[in-house]
């Protein structure tokens, strides 16, 4: 790899944010037109969830398809450069979300992962709010609102 490549590489990598993406605002947005009240990244919390709803006992994480590997999702698909690299990447996300969703459970919290594929056209970020609100108001302890079109 040349030094531009390297730097280049390294900008795109900078870029990415870990909060305040704009999935997170759209399931934000949802949340408090649902008439839901919340808290941004608790790190009293175990995996320091994008959403938290203290007094429920609600953990609210919101995936991006790639960096998360959704299954069955078009948008999780592994780049062919440097296919080891991402490979083993990916393995130790999901395996760290795995890891965070159980402690969560095991400590009497409700988890819900919201996947970026779920905000995609205008009808799936109208219908996110109540989503949201009918998994809060059942009795899953965990969960998942994931796009249609996967």
């Amino acid at each position: 790899m040349d030094i531009k490549s390297a730097s280049e590489r390294s900008a795109n990598m900078a870029a990415i944010r870990s909060k305040n993406t704009k999935p997170e605002i759209i399931v934000r947005k949802a949340l408090t037109a649902a008439g839901c009240r919340y808290r941004l990244n608790r790190s009293d919390i175990p995996g320091k969830p994008d959403i938290a709803m203290i007094g429920r006992r609600i953990a609210i994480f919101v995936h991006g398809c790639f960096w998360h590997a959704h299954a069955g999702c078009p948008r999780a698909s592994v780049p062919s450069a440097h296919h080891a690299f991402w490979v083993e990447k990916i393995a130790r996300n999901k395996a760290r979300n795995a890891a965070v969703r159980d402690k969560l459970l095991e400590s009497g919290w409700r988890v819900l992962r919201v996947w970026e594929c779920a905000l995609r056209t205008k009808a799936e970020r109208d219908a996110l709010g109540r989503k949201i609100r009918a998994w809060i108001e059942s009795d899953a302890r965990f969960g998942n609102i994931a796009g249609s079109r996967h």
